[in-house]
Formats: structure tokens, C-alpha cells, sequence
């Protein structure tokens, strides 16, 4: 689109870039604070579990060479590590890429994943969420990571011996829920799409950290039951360094969806009768699995930050202290809302595409139904890039519009927009529009052609007949009739007639644009041959 000459146009086009803009920071900055929060405490406790995991691991090995039949099970620990690192590297694999596909690949600072902003490490790209959508709903990724992180459970669970495998069989911490989609206000196709399916890419680091920490207790877990078979308890690894981690399925909700996240203490070994775990969200004491996991819901019923504190009681399995454990988080809730916008001009114009951008926050675009009513006559119609193209074929008076209506569910928005005819056109003759004129340049021309004028648009129009007068000195004039703009054999004669001091006179011109049901009336030109 060329820029428009016009300042009322330059204005309208800034305007348009500055909506755009605003329309891109529709999660606020806070929100992706509480997501590194989040994301921080789980890598937190990863650590912590590897480095125990470390401890129990020789701990099984200096077991294993006190009798021989433990030796059976202290060989499966290579098989257990290998596979939580092969997932883990899996995991890191899909992050890798989201983080290449939103713009990071050639951004490699730290370690590839953050960049440092003003002493603030910050995740490139995290707004984006197109990334996310397309691979891991679209390309069909997060339905084999679903399909994968149940094959992980089910080969760790192959390190326990088979009479002993029904007992673990829960205690295994991978657990997909596939059943809360189905469910969803939103429609959601599957499991990939109700967590990932229009999620910024910020938001989703959390999720994978989840996922990681999962496969890193699935390996703490299976060691424990290595380490009970050659008879080290539990009780003899001490974990003294514990972290309240909220880990939700959303941090950004829309209002009358509901918030729901788990509460844990990482580093946890259970919610048993050595642990003694007892969790309370906002004052409201909340039942924990056996595996140390209560869930919290809560709907809110206005837009806004939201916050919550986790209390998480303790008891040390070897001393005895009960040891109490706080923290704060908070997560976002906003309210549906569209916009409309012309791509071009806030005006429909006859006989051309007229582009229009239309979305709507926390909607998926396949839920956002778009129709026309009012004057114009128009239609819409969507493009397979996701915008959409308007067609009118009437102009509206000052009292009319042509109407944009948008609905999905909880949501329902139109907008109203002036429908007019392409703007007459300038007729010219080569690139003169009237006033003096060489000779030699007069009779080189073929004819005249109608031209569109800061106008954004492809359109084009076409003369359909003129009058060509020629008026020399003490000379009657001469006329010729011309259909369309080129010269025919008697307006060409004329034409070369031309001498200084004479002067010729295009009257009557006619012209035809797209959308014109007759011709309009352009005036006339007069040139001055020197």
C-alpha cells in the first residue's frame, strides 16, 4: 500500500497501526511475571529432585554390595535414569522449537530460552501465540505429548516388579487429564487444544516445567521402590528444603470461566502419615492425594488480577517438627471483547474487495460467526488467511450504514461503516491534465484515460466516449465524437491538424468504474498548443 498524500488518510493509517499494536498487548506484563514465577519454583523443585535423586541412587548402589539378590535391582537404575532423561530431552525438544517458531532461533543468549532486559530475564516471543497453536494443536504435537507422557508412566512402571505394580501403580505422579476438555465452555476439539490452543507461549513454559517435574518424581518414585527391595527406606533420605508451587492449567481466564491449579510442596515424598501434609488456599483447607496434590478451583466474577496465598503444613519425618510454609500468587482475569477495522478506510467502496480485520480476545476464531445486515447490500466473506472481504454494491445516506455483526459464545459486537462510490476519477492526456501543451507532445498521445487518486484500492475505470473540439484562429470549429478514450481516424485527423495558437477542448467525458450502474460525467479539458 503506497503512503496517502492525504493527512486525514496518514492519520487514519497510523490509527490503524497503533490499534494493531494494542490489540497485540492484550495480556498484560504482570501476568507474564506470575508466569515465570510459577515456571521458576518448578525448575526449582527439578533441581532439588535430580540432586535427591542423586543421594538415593548411591545410597541403592551401597546396598546392592551387601547381598547379592540386590543386585537384580540395583541394575534397573540405568534403565530408569535413561528413560527420565530421554523424556526430559523430549520435552526440551518441543520448547526448543516453540521457542524457534516464535521468533527465537537466532536469538541464542544464556541458555537460548531468555534474553536479559534491563536486568530482567525475559522470555522472547512469549506473547505469541500463533506458535503454540499451530504445532501443538494443529500439527498435532501436543496429542503425542499427551500420547507419550502415558507410555512414560507405563515403561517406568516396567521397572517394578509385576506383583508389586497394581500397589505403584498410583503413586507414579504422570497423570493426563483427558476428560476436563470434553467438558470445556469453549468446545475444544481435545486435550491439546483446551491447553494449548490459543495460549501465549509465556504461558505454556509452566505447563512443560509441570510435565518435567512429573517424569523427575515418576524417577523418584521408582527409585523409592528400588530402595525399599534392598532394604533402604524412605525415612533415610531427608528432603529439609521445601517450595509451594501452584502449577494451573491458565493463568488467564475469561470471566465466568473457572481458574483451577494444583497446589504442592515440591520436594514432597507424599501425603502419608510420616509427611503430614495439610494444604489451605485462602483460608479453606483443601484434601491432598496420595502423592501430596490438592486441587483449588475458584470462578471469578470480575475482570482484573487475582490473587491467592497457599499455606502448606509439614511435618519432618525425622524430627518430628511440624514446619509451615507460605507463599502468593495470582493470575488474570479478562472479559471477551472484539474489534472491527476496515484494513484500508473505515468506508466500504462499490465495486471492489473492501479487506476487514476482525478477533476477539480468549475466542478461538473457528467460535467467532460474522454476518452483514443494514444498507449497502453487502456480503463477508472469510479469506484462508483468517481476515475477511467485504462486498457492497449501494451507496448509504447520511441516516444508513452498512453493519458488521459478530456473535460467539458470551459475546455478541457490530460496527457500522459508510458505503460510497470510487471517487470520480482525473481524466488525463499522457500526464498533462489541461493547460498549455507542446505540439510535438500533443500528437504523440494516443487518447485519454481516467486516473485514481489517493486511492488505496485496485480498481480501475475506463472512459466510455468524449467530444474532441479544435478551435484554431479565424477557423470554424471542428468536432469529433470518440466511444471510449482512444482516438478513432477522425479525432486522430484533428489531432494532427494541432498548430501553435490553436486550442483543444475534450468535452462531455464519460466514464465507467466498478460498481457504476451508467457512466459519470468528468468534465472537460482544455489544453493551449505552443
Amino acid at each position: 500500500m503506497s503512503i496517502p498524500k492525504e493527512p486525514r488518510q496518514l492519520m487514519i493509517n497510523i490509527m490503524y497501526l497503533v490499534l494493531t499494536a494494542l490489540l497485540a498487548l492484550n495480556v498484560s506484563a504482570e501476568i507474564f511475571n506470575a508466569f515465570d514465577m510459577v515456571d521458576g519454583g518448578l525448575k526449582s523443585a527439578n533441581a532439588s529432585l535430580d540432586e535427591a535423586n542423586k543421594v538415593k541412587i548411591a545410597s541403592i548402589n551401597e546396598a546392592a554390595k551387601k547381598k547379592e539378590s540386590y543386585k537384580a535391582y540395583s541394575d534397573r537404575i540405568s534403565g530408569v535414569t535413561t528413560l527420565a532423561k530421554m523424556a526430559d530431552e523430549y520435552i526440551n525438544g518441543i520448547v526448543d522449537t516453540l521457542i524457534d517458531q516464535s521468533g527465537d532461533g537466532n536469538h541464542k543468549v544464556d541458555d537460548g530460552d531468555y534474553v536479559d532486559v534491563e536486568g530482567v530475564r525475559e522470555l522472547r516471543g512469549k506473547r505469541n501465540y500463533d506458535a503454540t497453536t499451530r504445532i501443538m494443536v494443529e500439527k498435532g504435537v501436543g496429542e503425542q505429548l499427551k500420547d507419550n507422557m502415558g507410555k512414560y508412566k507405563q515403561d517406568f512402571l516396567s521397572f517394578i516388579d509385576e506383583a508389586d505394580r497394581s500397589a505403584w501403580a498410583n503413586k507414579i505422579p504422570i497423570n493426563i487429564d483427558d476428560e476436563s476438555w470434553k467438558h470445556s465452555v469453549n468446545k475444544k476439539k481435545n486435550w491439546a487444544d483446551f491447553t494449548f490452543g490459543h495460549m501465549p507461549l509465556g504461558a505454556t513454559m509452566p505447563i512443560f516445567s509441570k510435565f518435567k517435574n512429573d517424569i523427575k518424581a515418576s524417577e523418584a518414585t521408582v527409585l523409592n521402590y528400588l530402595a525399599e527391595k534392598v532394604g533402604v527406606g524412605g525415612e533415610t533420605i531427608v528432603l529439609d528444603k521445601y517450595t509451594v508451587v501452584s502449577a494451573p492449567k491458565k493463568t488467564y481466564v475469561i470471566k465466568g470461566e473457572p481458574f483451577e491449579t494444583d497446589v504442592f510442596l515440591s520436594a514432597s515424598a507424599g501425603n502419608d502419615s510420616k509427611t503430614g501434609i495439610s494444604i489451605s488456599v485462602n483460608g479453606r483447607n483443601l484434601p491432598a492425594n496420595a502423592d501430596g496434590v490438592a486441587k483449588y478451583t475458584e470462578t471469578p466474577s470480575s475482570v482484573g488480577i487475582k490473587k491467592y496465598n497457599a499455606v502448606i503444613s509439614v511435618k519432618d519425618p525425622v524430627t518430628g517438627e511440624v514446619k509451615q510454609y507460605k507463599n502468593e500468587f495470582e493470575y488474570e482475569v479478562g472479559e471477551r471483547s472484539v474489534a472491527i477495522s476496515a484494513s484500508k478506510m473505515n468506508v466500504f467502496y462499490i465495486g471492489v474487495d473492501n479487506p476487514v480485520e476482525i478477533s476477539a480476545a480468549g475466542v478461538p476464531s473457528n467460535q467467532i460467526k460474522v454476518s452483514m445486515s443494514g444498507s449497502g447490500g453487502g456480503t463477508i466473506n472469510r479469506n484462508g488467511d483468517g481476515t475477511y472481504t467485504v462486498k457492497v454494491t449501494k451507496p448509504t445516506t447520511v441516516s444508513e450504514s452498512a453493519k458488521i455483526n459478530v456473535s460467539a459464545p458470551n459475546l455478541n459486537a457490530s460496527k457500522d461503516f459508510r458505503v460510497k462510490r470510487i471517487p470520480d476519477p482525473r481524466p488525463m492526456l499522457g500526464s498533462e491534465g489541461g493547460g498549455s501543451i507542446g505540439n510535438g507532445t500533443f500528437k504523440a498521445q494516443l487518447g485519454i484515460y481516467p486516473k485514481l487518486e489517493n486511492f488505496d484500492f485496485e480498481a480501475k475505470c475506463d472512459i466510455t466516449e468524449f467530444l474532441l473540439v479544435r478551435a484554431a484562429k479565424r477557423q470554424d470549429p471542428e468536432f469529433a465524437k470518440v466511444s471510449g478514450g482512444r482516438y478513432d481516424a477522425k479525432s486522430k485527423g484533428l489531432v494532427d491538424k494541432a498548430t501553435p495558437g490553436d486550442k483543444y477542448i475534450f468535452q462531455n467525458i464519460k466514464c465507467k468504474c466498478p460498481g457504476d450502474p451508467a457512466p459519470r460525467d468528468l468534465g472537460q479539458l482544455v489544453f493551449d498548443i505552443k
